[in-house]
């Protein structure tokens, strides 16, 4: 549980990182409008609220990627969805649809949902949880396309659905007491400020406190202590008391709380928390935003938050009870200090500054004691975060332990991945520039393909050939299975799994696991035409990988139609994502692949209308897909629709037909 919340303390410093600069925008904004600088200051307020105005969503979304295993935008993807859900489905409007009410009779509970930061943090935290467990789970063939990644986002929503409906029971009531227990502690004076301020604070990290903050500061107990000191509607002295003890905190308190973390940081963290809690620090000073430093303690080290909550609550009660008073628009920062200094009922304001000085004693002594007696993990304080940066996360993240064997895909990538880099990973990393793949073959880009050993890769079980393109391009051809091949790769090039750096003599020694051989007799197959167009020999198509029969041998069209039928009966088994390459499995399980043109994965789907699904059964001649011959050619690809049998490296074709125009649907080839 304690490496669970440090996690979650170190992802929230993305989201809070950028706190500062929307807090000083709004805060330097303000300024400006009290200079009259109309249309920069409202610039600037629209910029900083911008952000600060989508603060859930940024908590959900840095928690998301920052506690999910890879790190991976889907996971984010996911937060997003994951707190759109309750805000849309729990908003005032939508409320009102729910239970046929006027807006203005929908509880104001759900009016505070909107901006509640721990909604968000409940989001983020769902979201990488389901893309840690759902994110490599394989659906059926049927409904494949939701499988990993997509399906993440899906059952994210689903579960926020539930969460959303628990909140719409829970959450009113809640909000409810906490406004009846505001209007209970207004009659207690100085003391009930002080509990005020206390439990402010406390509740921030679940957003409740937006409803004490109604209770005290606007018109929900007769209070509304923000517009009557602005307006001189009060009594001095006593109208600003649930404002004015804020100002020692966040001026003076917090910033010496930040100051008592860097302190306590280890040496080789203080440069990084330096950083963070000097703009932090700053923007709470200037303009009252608090939340970049308290957000970078709260959960990492709650006991200390609890501290801050009780020396606020002190703050608050000894400005009451000596009636200091001043008050603020927006937070109470240096910004509102000023401008509502010379205001009527501000009271003795500079008494604030005084206090404010004490309170900062208070935060760097019980801070300091409280870090170093319970050796809290404030940011700075983890052994294991030294040297620790945003870019090598990932690479902190693997555990070092190396590919099990026992995994074919995971083995066959690594045997690649090292071979590449002559045995080294890391020499792997530098050669290798951009990562792709096609149907059948991993197109790769090096600063240099002719440092690769070619030779030792096409000596790789479960390497089909390689075609060496130009200086900087290599083709590695698989087969089908290519997508698992690529995944892995990826997932070692980005440090998700660790490899061994080893000889490549011994790299070379390392066997590959075959894949199973099916037990059902294997006989000769006959093929018909794809599409109505020209027959030519597989020698004769405009693709090294598959004139050289890399992946097995077949045959090609070149179709003067769009029309692609199924050379063979069978199930389909594979759909590539581009649509140019679908592949069929026959009933003695012969795998056949129909590859619609050359170099066409690069069109991304468009020239291509797939018109079957995997899993479905086809018989020979029904219709695959739709080819738009105009737009390939005007790509300056080749038509070109090639069919190779890929799990039979030893058949060769016969064409069975002396026609060179052929029709879709007859027979033109026998392979065996």
């Amino acid at each position: 549980m304690k490496e669970y919340f440090q996690k979650m303390g170190r992802s929230l410093m993305l989201p809070i990182a950028i706190l500062p600069a929307a807090s000083i925008l709004v805060g330097v904004g303000n300024w400006l409008a009290s200079l009259k600088a109309g249309f920069v200051a409202q610039f600037m307020i629209a910029g900083g609220n911008a952000i600060l105005g989508v603060l859930p969503y940024l908590f959900a979304i840095g928690l998301a990627l920052g506690m999910s295993k890879k790190r991976d935008g889907a996971a984010a993807l996911a937060g997003f969805v994951a707190l759109t859900i309750p805000l849309q489905v729990l908003s005032p409007a939508n409320m009102a649809l729910l239970f046929d009410k006027p807006v203005s009779h929908i509880n104001p509970a759900f009016s505070a949902i909107q901006g509640n930061v721990l909604i968000g943090i409940i989001a983020g935290l769902i979201a990488a949880a389901m893309f840690d467990n759902f994110s490599e789970v394989k659906l059926p063939q049927a409904i494949s396309f939701f499988s990993g990644k997509r399906l993440v986002p899906i059952l994210t929503a689903v579960v926020m659905l539930v969460v959303s409906l628990l909140m719409l029971v829970i959450w009113p009531p809640i909000f409810t007491a906490l406004v009846d227990f505001g209007k209970l502690v207004v009659n207690l004076g100085p003391a009930g400020a002080g509990l005020y301020g206390f439990f402010n604070r406390l509740l921030i990290p679940t957003g409740l406190h937006h409803a004490l903050n109604s209770v005290f500061w606007f018109n929900v107990a007769n209070i509304n202590d923000i517009f009557n000191f602005l307006h001189g509607t009060g009594v001095k002295g006593i109208t600003g008391r649930y404002q004015a003890g804020f100002f020692p905190i966040m001026m003076f308190g917090l910033p010496a709380g930040a100051l008592a973390i860097y302190h306590q940081a280890r040496p080789a963290q203080k440069k990084r928390v330096g950083s963070l809690m000097l703009a932090s620090a700053f923007a709470s000073f200037f303009t009252g935003v608090t939340e970049p430093l308290e957000f970078s303690f709260m959960f990492v080290a709650w006991p200390l938050y609890v501290v801050h909550a009780v020396l606020t609550g002190v703050s608050m009660f000894i400005a009451a009870s000596f009636h200091w008073t001043n008050g603020f628009a927006f937070s109470a920062g240096l910004v509102d200090f000023v401008l509502d200094y010379h205001l009527p009922l501000a009271n003795k304001p500079y008494m604030l500054i005084v206090l404010g000085l004490f309170m900062a004693v208070l935060y760097y002594v019980s801070f300091t004691f409280m870090i170093r007696k319970f050796n809290l993990m404030t940011p700075g304080r983890n052994p294991e975060e030294d040297d620790f940066t945003e870019d090598d996360e990932v690479v902190t993240n693997v555990t070092g332990t190396k590919i099990s064997s026992t995994d074919r895909y995971a083995q066959l990538a690594e045997k690649i991945w090292l071979t590449l880099g002559d045995g080294s990973s890391e020499l792997a990393k530098e050669r290798l520039t951009e990562t792709a793949h096609c149907t059948t073959r991993l197109r790769y880009k090096f600063n240099d393909t002719s440092v690769i050993d070619v030779n030792a890769l096409k000596r790789i079980n479960g390497v089909a050939g390689v075609n060496v393109l130009n200086e900087h391009q290599m083709q590695i051809v698989i087969g089908p299975e290519v997508q698992f091949i690529a995944d892995n790769i990826d997932k070692i090039k980005n440090g998700e799994l660790a490899v061994a750096t080893m000889p490549i003599e011994e790299v070379a020694a390392v066997s590959v696991p075959t894949t199973p051989t099916s037990d059902v007799a294997v006989t000769p197959l006959t093929m018909v035409a794809v599409a109505n167009g020209t027959l030519k020999p597989l020698a004769d198509v405009p693709d090294e990988t598959f004139a050289s029969k890399m992946l097995g041998d077949g045959f090609a069209i070149v179709p003067n139609e769009g029309q692609i039928v199924a050379p063979v009966a069978g199930e389909i088994t594979l759909i590539f994502p581009t649509q140019h390459a679908i592949g069929i499995k026959t009933a003695d399980g012969t795998e056949v692949l129909v590859h619609m043109g050359v170099n066409t994965v690069e069109l991304n789907g468009a020239p291509f209308e797939v018109q079957v699904t995997v899993g479905q059964t086809v018989a020979a001649g029904e219709t695959l897909a739709q080819m738009d011959l105009i737009a390939i050619v005007a790509s300056r690809k080749a038509t070109d629709v090639i069919v190779v049998v890929t799990n039979h490296p030893e058949w060769q074709a016969t064409l069975t037909t002396t026609a060179t125009d052929v029709q879709r649907g007859t027979e033109v080839a026998t392979l065996s």
